[in-house]
């Protein structure tokens, strides 16, 4: 069904979580990426075995930064040009990487002072390496970042974000870089399904739900990407693109978690990414979480977001 739709939407990947015990090797994973034409992937760890599938694949690469290394990476260049080296420089060309994810969600927090002196590591080692405008470093973030969210023009930052932000924003923009931003309209709606309509979140409504001055919603997904840009735009920021690094819809295990509903927000999301938001109607580079079904996951919700059970069957009826 909605996999027919990666070969027109060249913008969209699919997160490869790799906690489980039970699943595929990497070459039978970048196999089944390949077979159904998911042009990108964002891994979380540079894991050799993936990165060795991944060689001559074709498949554009987010790779990430571990938050356990964001000190050290901060700290010294002589560990960050080693890493370059090991996971970026020894398998390039033949791995096409896209971005560099410099720490996940950790921004506020207690890792948050060492995101950007990371980054500017990275940076350093990549431009060393003479690929530093083939590889753009950035870092992931959570849409919790905002302190508003709500109605999207009013979108800014938190107090506790804010510092972190307002350097980093100005670090993406020196060097073309987007901001990662992992965003779940299911979290918003499962916290609040009195007011926040199912329909609204699932892609399907039949008109606009939210209307902000000269914007029309009918997807919560472009309302909360508008937030972000507007957050940034207060920073004075309007050339740096936010790119939807995480978003998915568990299929069990939670309010509203349902194969079903998992299935229209996967499918809807496809269809919708090339259209861009009310406010930025280019169109929207997003990467599904994820493509399995992870078991060392905490029970419940965070064990069902995959597109695939761990032996490789869909968990959604597929029609080619």
């Amino acid at each position: 069904m909605y996999f027919l739709l990666f070969a027109d939407v060249l913008s969209t990947g699919v997160c490869y979580g790799l906690l489980g015990d039970d699943l595929p090797p990497p070459q039978e994973v970048i196999a089944l990426y390949n077979s159904k034409n998911i042009p990108s992937m964002r891994l979380y760890n540079p894991n050799q075995g993936a990165l060795q599938a991944l060689n001559g694949s074709g498949i554009q690469l987010i790779v990430g930064v571990p938050n356990e290394q964001l000190q050290s990476f901060a700290a010294d260049q002589n560990a960050v040009a080693a890493w370059v080296q090991t996971n970026v420089i020894s398998h390039y060309p033949a791995v096409d990487f896209r971005y560099m994810a410099v720490g996940n969600e950790v921004i506020p927090g207690d890792l948050a002072p060492f995101v950007l002196p990371a980054m500017a590591n990275l940076q350093g080692a990549l431009m060393v390496a003479g690929l530093a405008n083939q590889i753009k470093v950035s870092t992931a973030v959570a849409a919790g970042v905002l302190g508003v969210s709500y109605p999207p023009s009013s979108g800014e930052f938190s107090s506790a974000s804010l510092p972190f932000l307002a350097q980093i924003s100005q670090f993406l923009s020196a060097t073309g870089a987007p901001l990662l931003v992992n965003t779940y309209p299911y979290f918003a709606y499962a916290d609040d399904p009195t007011n926040i309509p199912l329909d609204y979140a699932l892609f399907t409504a039949s008109g606009p739900v939210v209307i902000d001055g000269p914007f029309q919603y009918q997807n919560l997904l472009d309302a909360m990407v508008d937030a972000v840009y507007s957050a940034l735009e207060k920073l004075g920021e309007n050339t740096i693109v936010v790119v939807v690094s995480e978003s998915g819809w568990p299929s069990a295990g939670g309010v509203g978690a349902t194969v079903e509903n998992a299935a229209t927000y996967n499918s809807n999301l496809l269809k919708h990414v090339g259209q861009g938001t009310p406010k930025r109607p280019a169109a929207i580079e997003a990467y599904l979480f994820a493509m399995f079904n992870e078991g060392q996951k905490q029970a419940g919700i965070e064990r069902n977001w995959g597109l695939f059970y761990p032996n490789k069957i869909h968990v959604y009826p597929l029609e080619f």
